[in-house]
């Protein structure tokens, strides 16, 4: 496991083949060049390493950069200004669509790859504020806040004029059932709002409930932002063939979203053949969850190729995830 670490960071800064004699002389392994090729030759029938072409060293195959993954006890940690980076980046940040694309281009920044980063979605969403506005006498400005920072708004028009000290009862009792619930809660919650208000009032009422629930349905799309697809051209020699099948794949929402995965705490990443799209064979794939409560509402992360730097791109996407969860919790 010694020596397929050694192969594998050496491939990596590298991008040369690596062999016997390099390994002892670069990693103080204490044994003969002779008894590394032996274990070279293990791992290659592990099929762990191969050898690209006669009479040159080895490098990891999928499986390998996967075992050396799967063994990583630590990650890179970042260094302090790597930290008062990425706190400075999101300073300032005006509304989740701000913070959305604050990430995305941070994280690119950070780890020299492809960026994606999910919009946190409703269903996972809980009630931070409702809020009933009066724009004119049967005119409503309906606003849903989610704990994630998601903003919904509509425009009702009622049949019949409301007054202030209605839309204030209106939205206190709103708020009062509401607040903190999941947005899929909404509908049971609300079942019976109405019968609580005057006969005559009542019709205006079930139009407030009924925009209420419309914003809180989840849209049949989801969002999904990407950034630093350029880094892809300097790390043209490690695709396979060429980099405009992983650029078309990249163009597809759908592929993003499968990606992205469902938004959960740990962090996973796919390698290789290990994507189910063929046109990402020769890349991999990092991504964590992100969440202002602790519970992840979305997904982050990076694609890159296989030859990549797995301890400080983990360490990178964790972080980020991290402050960005940290910043939605305090300021949004």
């Amino acid at each position: 496991m010694e020596i397929l670490r050694a192969i594998v960071e050496d491939y990596v800064a590298t991008h040369e083949p690596v062999g016997s004699k390099v390994l002892a002389a670069r990693h103080g392994l204490s044994i003969s060049p002779a008894t590394i090729r032996n274990e070279m030759a293990a791992l290659e029938e592990e099929g762990l390493i191969i050898q690209p072409h006669t009479s040159a060293g080895r490098i990891p195959t999928d499986l390998g950069y996967r075992v050396f993954v799967d063994r990583l006890s630590t990650v890179k940690p970042l260094s302090p200004p790597e930290r008062r980076a990425i706190d400075k980046f999101l300073e300032g940040a005006v509304d989740l669509d701000d913070v959305v694309a604050r990430t995305v281009k941070l994280l690119a920044q950070v780890t020299h790859q492809v960026a994606i980063v999910q919009y946190p979605s409703l269903k996972r969403s809980s009630v931070r504020h409702i809020e009933v506005l009066a724009l004119a006498p049967n005119r409503l400005m309906l606003v849903l806040i989610a704990d994630t920072g998601r903003v919904e708004q509509r425009i009702l028009d009622l049949v019949t004029d409301m007054n202030e000290s209605a839309l204030a009862e209106v939205r206190s009792k709103l708020n009062g059932l509401t607040v903190g619930q999941k947005l899929a809660a909404l509908p049971a919650l609300l079942e019976n709002f109405t019968k609580s208000f005057p006969r005559e009032t009542q019709p205006s009422i079930d139009a407030i409930v009924s925009v209420i629930l419309e914003m809180a349905i989840e849209r049949n799309e989801e969002r999904v932002v990407i950034s630093g697809t350029s880094n892809l051209a300097r790390h043209a020699p490690d695709f396979n063939e060429s980099v405009h099948p992983v650029l078309e794949a990249l163009e597809e929402q759908v592929v993003l979203l499968r990606l992205l995965g469902e938004a959960v705490d740990e962090m996973k990443v796919r390698i290789g053949h290990e994507q189910e799209d063929k046109k990402l064979h020769s890349t991999s794939v990092i991504t964590t969850g992100y969440g202002p409560t602790g519970d992840a509402v979305a997904t982050l992360g990076i694609i890159g190729p296989t030859r990549m730097d797995y301890p400080t791109s983990m360490s990178a996407v964790g972080a980020v995830a991290r402050y960005v969860s940290r910043f939605l919790q305090e300021e949004i």
